[in-house]
C-alpha cells in the first residue's frame, strides 16, 4: 500500500498515458462508453464515482488544455475543477457551451437586449465569453470580476484569443462596501471570499457594484450574473442604486444559491438574498440546469416558480433568475415547470430531476 498522499501505481500509469493527446482522447472516449454501458447502482452517478477518478488521473500531468465550442469560441484552461472535467468529457466533442448549458443559453439570450453586463465569478470565461460574443455586435461590454489571479489571467488570455476587446477583467471583490478586505478560502472554482476582520492576511480590496459603475461611467446596467460562492448577497447589497430602479431600467439578475451558504429551511422566499430582491420589485424563478456539460440543444430553459421549487437532497446549489419586467419570460425559450428540482441529474428520479420532455 502506498503512503497517504502519494499516487498509486495505477494513477501514475494513467498520468503517463494522459501526456499523449491521442491516447488521452482514446481513454476519454472509452470512459464515455463505460458510462453508457455500465449497469451501476441506482441513484449513483457513474461519472462522479467511476469515471471521474480515471479522467482526473489522466490529466494530472497535463498543462494548459484547449477546446473549441461549436460557435467558434476557443478556450484555454487548466484542469483543476469539475468544470474542466465536464468540458473535456463533453458529448458531442465540440459542444455549444462549457458549463451549465441552460444558464449559458439564458445569459446569451438576456445579453441580446443588453449593453452593459457585470459578471461576478468570471473564472476562465465559461459564461463571460459567450456573453461577450453576443454583446460585440451591439458594442456592449462585459465587466468581469475574478479573484483567483491565475484564472483572471486566463480569462484575459481567452478574451484576446477570441479577439473580444469588450471584456474588462477586474481582480477586485464585489461587496456591500468599498473598504472591506477579503481573502479567498478553498481551492480554485470552490474558493469563497471571507472578510479578514483583521485576523487573516488581506489579499483583495472590495468595491460595490454601484461604485464600480460610477467610476466606469456606466449609467445603466442591464444584466448581473453572480457565482461567487456565498458572496452574492453582499455583492447585491452594493448594487442598491441599480436594483431599485423601475422595470425596464433595473438589471436582470442571475445568481447562485447554495445550501452551504444559504439556509432555505423555511423556503427560498424567506432567505435574505431572495427577500433582498423581492422587496425591490423582482420576481424570481429557479433555473433548471445541469452543473455539467450536457447537450441541451433545442430544449427550452425550464423555470420553476419560487414557491414550488423542490429542495430536498444533500447540500447543493443552483441558479435563480430575477426580473422586474415579466414580459421577458413570455418567450418561446422559456417553459414554466412547477414542483420539480432545479438540479438536473441523469441518475436521479426522472419526475423530479430530468427535463420535462426527457433526456
Amino acid at each position: 500500500m502506498n503512503a497517504p498522499g502519494k499516487p498509486d501505481a495505477l494513477s501514475r500509469s494513467l498520468e503517463v498515458i494522459g501526456k499523449d493527446p491521442i491516447l488521452r482522447r482514446r481513454m476519454i472516449d472509452e470512459c464515455k462508453a463505460i458510462e453508457k454501458g455500465l449497469d451501476y447502482l441506482p441513484d449513483h452517478s457513474i461519472r462522479d464515482e467511476i469515471t471521474a477518478p480515471i479522467i482526473d488521473a489522466l490529466h494530472a500531468g497535463v498543462g494548459i488544455l484547449r477546446k473549441q465550442l461549436s460557435s467558434g469560441l476557443v478556450f484555454d484552461f487548466h484542469y483543476r475543477s469539475k468544470i474542466a472535467r465536464e468540458f473535456v468529457m463533453s458529448t458531442p466533442e465540440v459542444p455549444d457551451h462549457v458549463w451549465e448549458p441552460q444558464t449559458t443559453k439564458l445569459l446569451v439570450h438576456l445579453a441580446r437586449r443588453s449593453r452593459q453586463v457585470l459578471v461576478g465569478g468570471g473564472y476562465f470565461g465559461d459564461h463571460v465569453l459567450p456573453i461577450a460574443r453576443q454583446l460585440a455586435a451591439s458594442g456592449g461590454t462585459v465587466h468581469a470580476f475574478e479573484l483567483n489571479a491565475e484564472q483572471a489571467e486566463m480569462l484575459r488570455h481567452n478574451a484576446v484569443l477570441n479577439a473580444l476587446d469588450n471584456v474588462v477583467v477586474n481582480q477586485l471583490g464585489l461587496w456591500s462596501d468599498d473598504h472591506t478586505e477579503l481573502a479567498l478560502q478553498g481551492d480554485d472554482s470552490f474558493a469563497f471570499p471571507v472578510s479578514t476582520g483583521g485576523s487573516l492576511p488581506a489579499r483583495f480590496n472590495t468595491l460595490t457594484i454601484d461604485t464600480y459603475l460610477q467610476r466606469s461611467a456606466v449609467d445603466r446596467l442591464d444584466l448581473i450574473m453572480l457565482d461567487i460562492e456565498g458572496g452574492e448577497l453582499d455583492a447585491l447589497r452594493g448594487a442598491e442604486g441599480h436594483l431599485t430602479r423601475p422595470a425596464g431600467e433595473a438589471p436582470n439578475v442571475v445568481f447562485e444559491v447554495h445550501r452551504s451558504y444559504v439556509d432555505w429551511t423555511d423556503g427560498l422566499a424567506q432567505t435574505p438574498i431572495v427577500k433582498h430582491l423581492t422587496t425591490r420589485g423582482y420576481t424570481i424563478h429557479a433555473v433548471r440546469d445541469f452543473q455539467a456539460n450536457y447537450d441541451m440543444k433545442g430544449k427550452p430553459v425550464e423555470l420553476i416558480p419560487l414557491d414550488t421549487v423542490y429542495l430536498e437532497g444533500p447540500p447543493h446549489g443552483f441558479n435563480l433568475l430575477a426580473v422586474k419586467d415579466l414580459s421577458i419570460l413570455r418567450d418561446d425559450l422559456f417553459k414554466i415547470c412547477p414542483g420539480v428540482s432545479p438540479k438536473l441529474l441523469v441518475h436521479k428520479s426522472p419526475s423530479l430531476h430530468h427535463p420535462s420532455d426527457g433526456l
